[in-house]
Formats: structure tokens, C-alpha cells, sequence
């Protein structure tokens, strides 16, 4: 199991088994339901190694993991205990506060688990469009029509899809969930005119066109049968239970379910009509395009899936979400792409070609969580970017033609004509543009934010605070910077204390400096270890030497006590290093932010711009 210990420590985390009542998974997230989220350490989950960030409101609890999520769904599930057909929501009292979004999480966890189908099936429109563009295969071709029959296939069955899928969301046998799909889409109840049951004339409906009958038939189907097995003996409810149960829901869904869906979605589309005719669907599609990262911070970007699966089954297409959702896409990667032009750190550099390309592909977490939060600014990029994308695909009344995202689901444009998709890539190409140039020209905070330098303290920096995201630990002396890893100490080496860095100082300067302005909380009898908070509650040890403690305060003078506010350059000890080196020990300084759990990310300065910073804390 490769990712045993991260599922180890996340179920810790997360108050243990037992306070898990449902488990999701999507793209990139686990997606979990908790009895009580006061007992998740949420920021204690957002630094393990393998997590990108938490999303933690009261629409929902999820794990940012990546695109590998499904593997780590999988083994969670296994050290849990659960198989998919355990997975359930929250079990907690809903209020009438609650009830909407607890409606709108059954959806969109229900669409999101078959996500990856609807993605196949767009992925495949591509490939035939190109096919048939290029004269590779005709449209008339009997491989054309098989493979044509594949995509088309997702939409028509959708409903036996979402069946599954909400029935392991309400805790429901999938399998007799899904009769009440099949039988819905059956020759005999399917568009059929004249029906009638029970005496009652039942109106014509299309059920392979929509998903709301088969949605409210499964939470139906739900609460009898949990009705059921009250009464009935378990030794014979594997006969009774399942019959009874559909004999009970699906008249229901036919007589009520399947009018509340048509008129839903008449409704949504009368609403969409009115917005074309009257502003155009331009409007929506720039403001989807300029604020989806938003959306994806709240955890809500999946609430879209219904509008757009109605569109595809009553339209044949997504004026709106599709579109616009790829532009943004494109537009996360321009800004991330802005800067790593911009950065002249390698380690940033290969970060930013990673998740640049991740965002490209239609994976925008890693740079909404790994960047955007932590930098803020590449957010105006996007809403620039993206908003001006989105209003040139709008004006153009581009379409989505199948749900596809990124980079790989412009083909799919294609089939909408030729028009349609040029459309789309010159869309697409703006929101890159701007977005890269907007990043760019905003720049990344830690670089050339510093403030002035106080002269008069050996030209070291008197504030280590430059912007209100990041703090900065300058040289605590001369000498040369080099990583923890390369300390003799494994204590210090293995970053076990904390990340940070380690000096190797000129022995013609004696005098250790702070690093940084804070309170000297701890002073070592011994003189060579010190302690310092910061007012961002940054806690520094700078320890000078190795095993000097052994040394009992020999050839160490200190210049500060506990409870002194110091600051950046003020003297902490003066040292002997002609004593140090007679008696053998090595004299290397090793600063260590000892709280690093508590801050988004620690980087060591390999290549300084500034010859006094040493390491950037990102809080």
C-alpha cells in the first residue's frame, strides 16, 4: 500500500474511524463527511507530505490530494473498513438552513463520481472530430458509428450512471437503484404515449434526457427502504425488501418524480432563455471564466455539473459552464507560466513548470492551493485573464459539445464546427496571454518587496516581515550559507528539529546576529543555543556549533536575556572560534524554525537575490 502512512495519519487527524460517516472522492480531492469537524486538525492535514490543502466550511470537508486521488480512495477505504457500497452522507440533523446545501452535496458528489465517464466520452468527441477533419475517417464509416456510439452512449445511459452513483451517496443497493433507471429508459415507459397506472394518464417523457426522476426515485428509494426493514425479519428481507421497495418508488417517480424533472428542467431552460435574449449568455460565461479559482477554494466548483448535464440533455450542448471552465483552466496556467518567467529560483521554476502544465491539462488545485492562496495576486491574473477570455468566447456564442476540460477537450469543440472551435482557441489564447502578463507584471511577492536597510546595523535588514504572507530569516553571520542537509548533526540534518538553514562563518566576525525581530523566549545556560518568536508566531532557535553544549558556556558571550525584544542584526553572542576549533568542535550555525508544521511552506534560498535572506516562512 503506497500510501499507507499519509491514510494513517489523515485518519488520526480527522478524529479517527469513528468519526468518519461517508467517504467521496473526485479528480483531485477525498471528499470526506464527519461527525464533528472540531475534531479535525485541519491545518495539522494541510502540511502532511501528500496533501496540497483542506477545504473546510459548512458545504464541505475535502483533502486536496492530486490526480492520484483514486489510489489513495482506494487503500483510505480499505484501512477504514468500507467498501464503496458503504459510502453514505452525513447523518447529522439537517435544519432548513442546511437543507439546500445538503441537496446541492448529494448532486454534486452523485455527478462528480462519474466524472471520469463523462470526461471519456469528451475526450473520444475529440478524437473523432479530429479523425473527421483531417480525412482520417469519415463521419460514415462504419468505425466512425461504433466509436460515435461509445461517446453518445455516457448520455443516453446517464441515468443508470447516476443511479449508482447516488445510491452509494444515500446508502442504497446500487443494483436496485439502477432497475429504476433501466426500467425508466425502457422501450415501454421512455418518450411512450398513452401510459397510465393505477388509472392515472401519465404524461410523455424522455427520460434519457434527464437526471432529476432518477435522483429523487434513489433518495425515494432510500428512505423505504430503510422503512421497510423496520418491519420486515431480516431473514427474509433479501426477498421482500428489494421488490416491495421498487413496487413502492418507482409509480412515484413516474406520476410525481418524472413531471418535477421536466418542469425543473423546462425551468432552467426558460431561465437560461430569458438570459440569452434579454443580456446574452456572454455575460455569465466572462464571470464563470474570471472567478472558477474562487470557486474551487470553496469547494463549490462542482455545482455546476447539474446545470450543464441539463443543457446537454435538453440543448445538446453547454452555451456556459464548458466553455467557460476551460478558458479559466488556461488562464490558472498563463499566470502560473507568468511566473516562472518571472522567478530566477530553480526550485520555483521546476514547481511552476509542474503545476503549470497540471493546470493546462484541466487540474487547477495544485496551482490554486500550492499557489494562488499563498501569493494572492495570481487571482487578479485569472479574473483578467479569464473574464476577457470568457467574454470573447460569450460574444461568439461558443459551445461545449461535451463535458471536457484543459487542454485535451478543445478538440471536442470541433463538433460544434469549424467556427465554433477557432472561436474557442482564440478565446483560450487571450486568457493565456493576459493572464502570464498580468502575473508577471504584478510579480511574485518575496522577490523585491524588501524594505529599506538600516545602515547603521551592519547593513542587515531591520524588519524580516515584507509582505503580510511571508517572513524572512536573514544570515545570523558571515560566511556561507549551505543546506541543513549537509550538517554532520543527523538531529539537524533530517530536519527532525524543524526546517531551516545551517552557516558556516568566517572566524574573523565572532559576532551572532538575529535573524529575525521577535522576543527572546530562551537563552541556554550554556550560551551557544537562543530562542526567538516573532510577532507572526515564527519560533527560531539559532544553535552555534555542534555538541557544543559540551562546552559549558566556554568561549560564548551572550548580549541578550529572556523576555529582551530584539531585532534583525542586534547582537545574541559573541564566540571564541579559536577555542571551538582547539578543542575540536565544529562551528557551524544552524537556524531552525522549529514550529514549521504551523506554516504553509519553508524554502531555503539556494540562489540568493539578496545576500542577507537565508529562508523565506510562507504563513
Amino acid at each position: 500500500m503506497r500510501y499507507e502512512a499519509l491514510n494513517k495519519e489523515i485518519i488520526n487527524l480527522i478524529g479517527g474511524k469513528d468519526n468518519i460517516q461517508g467517504v467521496a472522492h473526485c479528480v483531485t480531492r477525498l471528499r470526506l463527511s464527519l461527525k464533528d469537524k472540531t475534531k479535525a486538525d485541519v491545518e495539522a492535514i494541510k502540511n502532511l507530505d501528500g496533501v496540497i490543502d483542506v477545504v473546510s466550511n459548512d458545504v464541505a470537508f475535502q483533502i486536496i490530494i492530486g490526480t492520484h486521488v483514486t489510489d489513495v480512495y482506494t487503500e483510505f477505504m480499505e484501512m477504514i473498513g468500507l467498501g464503496e457500497d458503504n459510502e453514505t452522507v452525513s447523518d447529522e440533523k439537517l435544519t432548513l438552513k442546511k437543507i439546500p446545501m445538503a441537496i446541492l452535496s448529494v448532486i454534486s458528489e452523485s455527478m462528480t463520481s462519474i466524472v471520469e465517464v463523462l470526461i471519456a466520452a469528451g475526450m473520444i468527441a475529440g478524437f473523432l472530430s479530429i479523425l473527421s477533419l483531417t480525412g482520417l475517417l469519415s463521419a460514415e464509416s462504419p468505425t466512425y458509428q461504433i466509436m460515435e456510439t461509445l461517446k453518445t452512449s455516457v448520455f443516453t445511459f446517464l441515468p443508470v450512471f447516476l443511479a449508482a452513483s447516488s445510491a452509494r451517496r444515500l446508502k442504497v443497493n446500487p443494483y436496485v437503484a439502477m432497475v429504476l433507471a433501466t426500467a425508466a429508459m425502457s422501450n415501454n415507459i421512455n418518450g411512450a404515449e398513452g401510459l397510465s397506472i393505477f388509472g392515472y394518464s401519465l404524461p410523455t417523457i424522455e427520460y434519457a434526457n434527464t437526471f432529476i426522476p432518477i435522483l429523487l426515485g434513489v433518495w425515494l428509494l432510500s428512505v423505504v427502504t430503510k422503512y421497510l426493514e423496520k418491519f420486515i425479519p431480516k431473514s427474509v428481507q433479501m426477498f421482500f425488501v428489494p421488490a416491495l421497495s421498487l413496487m413502492i418508488v418507482f409509480p412515484i417517480m413516474l406520476i410525481a418524480f418524472g413531471p418535477i424533472g421536466m418542469w425543473i428542467g423546462s425551468g432552467l431552460n426558460w431561465l437560461f432563455d430569458v438570459l440569452a435574449q434579454n443580456v446574452g449568455y456572454w455575460i455569465v460565461v466572462s464571470l464563470y471564466a474570471a472567478t472558477q479559482p474562487f470557486l474551487i477554494v470553496l469547494g463549490a466548483a462542482n455545482f455546476t455539473f447539474p446545470i450543464i448535464v441539463n443543457f446537454f440533455t435538453e440543448l445538446g450542448f453547454d452555451p456556459i459552464f464548458t466553455p467557460a471552465a476551460t478558458i479559466s483552466d488556461i488562464a490558472v496556467c498563463g499566470a502560473i507560466i507568468g511566473y516562472l518567467l518571472k522567478t530566477k529560483n530553480k526550485k520555483e521554476k521546476d514547481t511552476f513548470a509542474s503545476i503549470g502544465f497540471s493546470a493546462l491539462m484541466g487540474v487547477t488545485e495544485p496551482a490554486v492551493f500550492g499557489v494562488f492562496l499563498k501569493y494572492r495576486k495570481p487571482f487578479i491574473a485569472v479574473i483578467v485573464g479569464g473574464g476577457i477570455g470568457g467574454l470573447i468566447a460569450g460574444l461568439a456564442g461558443v459551445k461545449g459539445m461535451t463535458m471536457a476540460w484543459g487542454l485535451a477537450g478543445l478538440p471536442a469543440f470541433l463538433a460544434g464546427g469549424t467556427a465554433n472551435f477557432v472561436w474557442m482557441i482564440i478565446a483560450c489564447i487571450v486568457s493565456f496571454i493576459l493572464a502570464a502578463a498580468v502575473a508577471y507584471g504584478l510579480g511574485i511577492p518575496s522577490e523585491g518587496q524588501g524594505e529599506e536597510k538600516d545602515e547603521s546595523k551592519d547593513d542587515r535588514l531591520v524588519n524580516s516581515t515584507f509582505t503580510s504572507n511571508q517572513v524572512f530569516l536573514s544570515k545570523v553571520s558571515s560566511g556561507k550559507i549551505v543546506e541543513l542537509s549537509t550538517v554532520s548533526d543527523k538531529a539537524f540534518a533530517s530536519e527532525a528539529l524543524g526546517k531551516g538553514y545551517a552557516l558556516i562563518p568566517d572566524i574573523d566576525n565572532q559576532d551572532i546576529l538575529s535573524p529575525t525581530t521577535g522576543e527572546v523566549t530562551v537563552v541556554f545556560p550554556t550560551k551557544h543555543a537562543y530562542g526567538i518568536k516573532t510577532k507572526e508566531g515564527v519560533e527560531v532557535l539559532v544553535h552555534i556549533g555542534i555538541d557544543t553544549v559540551n562546552l559549558e558556556g566556554e568561549g560564548f558571550e551572550s548580549h541578550v536575556e529572556v523576555g529582551d525584544q530584539i531585532s534583525v542584526g542586534d547582537k545574541l553572542a559573541t564566540v571564541d572560534y579559536q577555542l571551538l576549533d582547539s578543542k575540536g568542535f565544529d562551528s557551524t550555525i544552524m537556524v531552525i524554525v522549529t514550529n514549521t508544521a504551523d506554516f504553509l511552506d519553508i524554502v531555503f534560498l539556494e540562489d540568493q537575490l539578496n545576500d542577507d535572506i537565508a529562508l523565506t516562512i510562507f504563513i
